[in-house]
Order: structure tokens, then C-alpha cells, then sequence
């Protein structure tokens, strides 16, 4: 089979559903990923699979359960036949203030944001090199500026961004390894005061939320540039150079 295949974890709804929709109206096959959301999942594909037969799949599977993820990956690889893309993109969120923190926070926050994307690395570099394919992983601008009372949450994805470097070295030349950065896209799940919301439009030059689209555009972008590896791409409408910001 000569169509590119991408992986996308996470990809049930958000920004994840918005990065395999156009990816494939980019011409490749989507592996779709879930583990709560399957009734989304499961829209998504049959919406995918009504526009080009047989050009999705479904995977559901619990990421920070690190003894099935060389399943997932013989699953992923046996989709399609083959691999190009592995998108990162599954990520739990949500603030733990400290006095607060758990063994269940951390083994969520860095089981979905780290350790999930080095196994699934792992795991499918085999297959990625034959196919001299791409690793992109879902970092945050929070991994170099702690988002407060996220302090797990910002460590992991602190921990991604060096994963992600170092990858790009130890996986070079026959696979490539980036990361993008979003910004504020959508409001969190958690909701925030109209207050907050206005504080964090003060703090973004372009004075917008971004889109999943955006997302999905530079994801595609990484997908196609031979040349670039090692990178984190801030999309993020310039916040990430503004200097500082709390929410």
C-alpha cells in the first residue's frame, strides 16, 4: 500500500479529531485513537470512512497502561500495513495545586504526556524508519513557563519537549522527531471564569484564540518538511514571547 498511514492518540474529539480530519483530507489513512470517548471516536470514523472506504480505523486503549502498549502498536501497525506518522497528541489536563498532588496525578499527567509518547516511540520506530517517517509530539508553551497550579502537568510536558530533542538525535537520520506547542486554542474542559478568559485574549498579540485547524496545519506542515527535526513549533499567536503569563 503506497497511502501514507498516520497514528493520532487522542483523536476522538478536539484538537486531536481536528488534526485526523485533515490529515486525511490531506490524502492519508487515519489510525484513530481513544479510551473514554469511543462513541466519538466511532462518529468520526464512519464520518472518515463515508468520504474514502476503507481509509480509517479504530483503536481504543488506555495509554498509561505501559504493558499494553506494544499491543496498541502491533494493532496500529495492522491497520494499514504500514506507518508514516505517529502523532503525540493524547493529554490529561488539569491543575495540581501542591498539598494537593497524588500518585494518581502523576501517574496520569506523565503516563498520557510522557511515557505513553516513549513507549509508542518505541515501539513503532521500526516501522517508522521504513517508511523514513515522523514522530510529532503535543507539547505546551507551559513547558518552559509553568502554568500555575499545573505543576505536574507543566514538568511532563517540560519532559516531552526533551524527549522530543532528544529523539530527533538518537532516531536520526531515518526517522524525524518535532514537537508543536499550542497555545490557547480551545478553552480547557474545566471551565474559567469570563474574567480569565479576557486575562488570557490580554496576553496573546494576535488578541485571538487559535483553532484546532492551526494545529492540524502545522502538524501537516512537520509531516512534509524533510528538513526539519528537533523542533518545537510555538502556534500559539505570538504568546509564548510575551513576558509572562499566569492562566
Amino acid at each position: 500500500m503506497s497511502t501514507k498511514v498516520a497514528f493520532i492518540t487522542g483523536s476522538a474529539k478536539r484538537i486531536g479529531a481536528s488534526t485526523a480530519t485533515y490529515l486525511h483530507n490531506k490524502g492519508f489513512n487515519i489510525v484513530l485513537h481513544c479510551h473514554h470517548s469511543v462513541s466519538e471516536a466511532e462518529t468520526l470514523l464512519v464520518s472518515l470512512n463515508s468520504q474514502r472506504e476503507n481509509s480509517a480505523r479504530l483503536v481504543v486503549a488506555n495509554l498509561c497502561e505501559i504493558d499494553d502498549l506494544g499491543l496498541l502498536a502491533e494493532q496500529v501497525v495492522g491497520a494499514f500495513g504500514r506507518l508514516d506518522v505517529l502523532v503525540n497528541n493524547a493529554s490529561s489536563f488539569y491543575p495540581t495545586p501542591m498539598g494537593d498532588i497524588t500518585q494518581s496525578h502523576w501517574h496520569d499527567l506523565f503516563g498520557s504526556n510522557v511515557q505513553a509518547p516513549l513507549f509508542l516511540a518505541q515501539h513503532l520506530a521500526e516501522n517508522l524508519t521504513v517508511n523514513k517517517g515522523v514522530i510529532i509530539n503535543m507539547v505546551d508553551i507551559h513547558a518552559d513557563r509553568p502554568l500555575q497550579q499545573h505543576t505536574v502537568y507543566s514538568m511532563a510536558k517540560s519532559a516531552l519537549v526533551t524527549m522530543t530533542k532528544s529523539l530527533a538525535i538518537e532516531l536520526a537520520p531515518d526517522i524525524r522527531v518535532n514537537g508543536v506547542a499550542p497555545g490557547a486554542i480551545l478553552w480547557p474542559e474545566q471551565a474559567l471564569s469570563d474574567a480569565d478568559k479576557k486575562k488570557v485574549l490580554q496576553q496573546i498579540p494576535a488578541k485571538t484564540l487559535g483553532t484546532p485547524e492551526d494545529i492540524a496545519q502545522a502538524i501537516h506542515y512537520l509531516c512534509e518538511a524533510k528538513y526539519v527535526t528537533g523542533q518545537i513549533i510555538a502556534v500559539d499567536g505570538g504568546r509564548s514571547v510575551v513576558s509572562s503569563h499566569k492562566v
